[in-house]
């Protein structure tokens, strides 16, 4: 006689939500992930993020099809009690399977290789004119040449974070390490932990850290309230000097985006040698060694300091050009506090997230983040079919009711200030009493 299946309820799979009782659902099974964590290749976050939550349509999204296979091992015995799955569920499930169908998530078209040989030219002429040229002019188009190259980088980087952009997986690694650490100065680790939690926690004002930008930006005011980060796992106090920042913060977002590079300097070097599980360290450190010896080397080799600033300035400013895009495609748009709750992915997916109209000559311009609902949606979709199913997420939109917001690159930038500015404004109004400092005293009095 087959045994009775047993049930539990959502609230009690809420229960399961800590490091070591780490429970999620996947189509109505309970799975017990808590000695997982640790070797999961997404890493820790997405996991802990969606810890006592049904996962789905996640697992979905970020997993092939060869996945499945692997889960029974984790399974409880338990299932979720009255599991059901809402229509537009069932819709992008269904988008997944034909599209897999279809074979798009294996072909990957000759980005790749177009974009490593644009590299190769743009590093090769970048050096030359150093080395050969006496012409500050030439100097000047080589560091914006390297800020060229920084940006193409970022997209193999970012690519090669959500599928196999090479042939198998070693020569993939070696692509990361290359293009990411040793070119770019970027470890493709910290890319790969900051940008899965991103993802699964799309525009949550305290998971996800591409919106934790204190004391520089704030999207929302309710970060006035020093809410806590759990992707840094830290306090973001909004103190005074924070208020003073932030009040100004629609006026310096440019300026600061052509240095915003030191940060994912700096953050490379915190993960690196922190505590934190890093697969691969010793790759990772010695990619960043390479950078920072052939980088310093290269501006050492212009004739003088005045020059030298010069050409950092210009390849950190061309490639704040990057910077500044990916802050577009989410900034303006609809924020949450809490977790993932995982049983609204698309809907959560597509209101925190914007696309920027463009013609298709322009894609290489924008580097796939011009089809950020399809990505965020079908992360493993190679960004050459992006355009391809653009038209199926827009019907599945439609259908369902989800915003589809799609405006011009200027009017991206536009809705980015403007959101800059109303948390600015708001900032400035000192009915919200901060303690104050006599930075801010002296510059806010009147009269």
């Amino acid at each position: 006689m087959a045994e009775s299946k047993k049930y539990i309820s959502l609230d009690d799979l809420e229960k399961h939500n800590k490091p070591g009782d780490l429970w999620i659902s996947i189509q109505g099974k309970i799975y017990d992930v808590s000695d997982w964590v640790q070797d999961h290749p997404g890493g820790e976050l997405p996991l802990l993020s969606l810890a006592g939550r049904d996962a789905t349509d996640a697992f979905v999204a970020y997993h092939p099809g060869t996945a499945w296979q692997y889960l029974d091992q984790f399974f409880t015995g338990y299932y979720v009690q009255d599991y059901c799955v809402s229509e537009v569920s069932k819709d992008y499930r269904k988008l997944v399977s034909e599209f897999t169908k279809m074979g798009l998530f294996e072909k990957k078209g000759h980005i790749v290789f177009i974009t490593l040989c644009l590299m190769a030219v743009l590093f090769v002429v970048s050096g030359y004119g150093i080395m050969y040229s006496d012409s500050v002019w030439v100097h000047l188009g080589c560091g914006g040449m390297m800020g060229f190259l920084w940006i193409q980088s970022g997209w193999l980087g970012h690519d090669s974070g959500h599928y196999q952009i090479m042939s198998n997986r070693r020569f993939n690694r070696f692509g990361q390490i290359l293009t990411g650490n040793c070119l770019a100065g970027i470890s493709i680790a910290w890319w790969k932990r900051n940008h899965n939690a991103h993802h699964i926690a799309c525009n949550s004002l305290d998971f996800d850290p591409d919106l934790q930008h204190m004391p520089f930006f704030v999207v929302s005011s309710k970060f006035f309230n020093s809410l806590t980060s759990y992707f840094y796992e830290r306090k973001m106090t909004f103190d005074s000097a924070t208020r003073f920042l932030v009040s100004y913060q629609h006026w310096t977002f440019y300026p600061v985006m052509c240095f915003a590079r030191i940060n994912l300097f700096a953050q490379s070097f915190l993960l690196l040698f922190s505590n934190k599980r890093v697969p691969n360290r010793g790759q990772e450190i010695l990619g960043l060694l390479v950078f920072w010896i052939w980088y310093p080397f290269l501006v050492s080799c212009l004739p003088n300091w005045g020059e030298r600033i010069m050409f950092v300035v210009a390849s950190f400013s061309v490639t704040g050009i990057q910077h500044v895009q990916f802050c577009l495609n989410h900034f303006s748009s609809f924020v949450y506090l809490g977790p993932p709750t995982g049983t609204d992915w698309c809907e959560k997916q597509t209101m925190g997230t914007l696309d920027i109209s463009c013609p298709s000559w322009m894609d290489w311009f924008h580097g796939g983040l011009q089809f950020q609902i399809a990505h965020h949606l079908f992360p493993r979709l190679p960004r050459c079919h992006l355009r391809t199913v653009s038209p199926f997420v827009k019907e599945l939109c439609k259908k369902h009711n989800l915003p589809y917001n799609c405006v011009s690159f200027w009017k991206a930038n536009v809705m980015t200030i403007r959101t800059l500015r109303a948390a600015a404004l708001q900032a400035r109004d000192l009915a919200n009493p901060v303690p104050k400092n006599l930075l801010w005293e002296a510059v806010n009095t009147h009269g």
